[in-house]
């Protein structure tokens, strides 16, 4: 793929419950820089909640909720989720962070294999990692 063209739209899209969706959204925007792409519900009920990585693919969220059984139709936590991001500037998605009252886990810090990382909670427990490593080379397709 050159310059010229654009990348495919993400087509995994890792997915978490909270227990506050449209607080969690809003941190997400302030505190990190998620991009809220739509939010589907009513009042503070949030049924499906897209939001975009500016560098690249994003996060589905929604509220927690059980069926008229008792059930959970999902069968993830709230707090229960980890992601690692890639950032190219994770020095200024840090300090962003911190000013807006994450509570950051793992600071900044240099990893062995070339990454510049720091980790941070939300408010509803998940842990994010922040990081320039962007993953290793994918495989040729045929």
């Amino acid at each position: 793929m050159d310059a010229t063209e654009t990348s495919p739209a993400p087509q995994v899209w890792p997915s978490l419950r909270a227990t506050d969706a449209r607080a969690l959204i809003r941190f997400l925007v302030e505190a990190f820089g998620f991009q809220e792409v739509v939010a589907h519900g009513e009042g503070e009920f949030v049924a499906h909640a897209e939001l975009a990585w500016p560098e690249g693919g994003g996060v589905m969220l929604g509220s927690d909720r059980e069926t008229p059984d008792g059930d959970s139709p999902w069968p993830g936590k709230p707090g229960g989720f980890t992601a690692y991001v890639v950032t190219a500037d994770p020095d200024a998605l840090h300090a962003r962070a911190v000013a807006a009252g994450a509570r950051i886990t793992t600071g900044l810090h240099d990893t062995d294999y070339g990454s510049r990382d720091f980790a941070a909670a939300d408010p509803e427990g998940n842990r994010w990692y922040f990081g320039t490593y962007p993953g290793a080379p994918r495989p040729a397709t045929r």
